[in-house]
């Protein structure tokens, strides 16, 4: 006897659809994936972020940043409304991401991110990627001076 999706499966789809658009660059597409009402939990800042655009300015960094990012989900696993995913990011420092001019360097960095999610679209994140590790790969040396 066939069994109707579970809404976790559906879940976990939906995650899926975002990350593999993510790494294709379509960001329009992905903003059409969240809610209106979108918020953004985000490590360093004090209280959640508002917007589907608020996402799409992140975004739009990391791709400048590293333009062939490739994004690996190594995790993911959800209950209820919500999705706990553990992606690992990696690629090439090709453009100035937070006021670092490209390196050309290649860079590795993971991010465990929890996800809720509204009917058949994400409403809420909150995320957590090494921010540290990430800047220290692209971060000028004293051999670089």
């Amino acid at each position: 006897m066939a069994e109707m999706t579970t809404t976790t499966e559906k879940n976990l789809a939906l995650l899926r659809t975002a990350y593999k658009t993510l790494e294709h660059g379509d960001l329009d597409a992905c903003v059409e994936l969240l809610t209106e009402n979108f918020i953004a939990n985000v490590p360093g800042v004090p209280d959640p972020l508002h917007g589907p655009q608020i996402w799409r300015l992140g975004a739009q960094a990391m791709w400048e940043g590293f333009p062939d990012l490739q994004i690996s989900v190594e995790d993911m696993f959800g209950a209820g409304d919500k999705v706990a995913v553990r992606v690992h990011f990696r690629g090439t420092h090709r453009g100035t991401f937070q006021g670092i001019p490209a390196t050309d360097r290649q860079v590795s960095f993971r991010s465990v991110e929890l996800y809720r999610i509204e009917g058949d679209r994400i409403a809420e994140e909150w995320v957590a990627p090494d921010m540290i590790s990430l800047m220290q790969q692209i971060s000028p040396t004293p051999a670089d001076h």
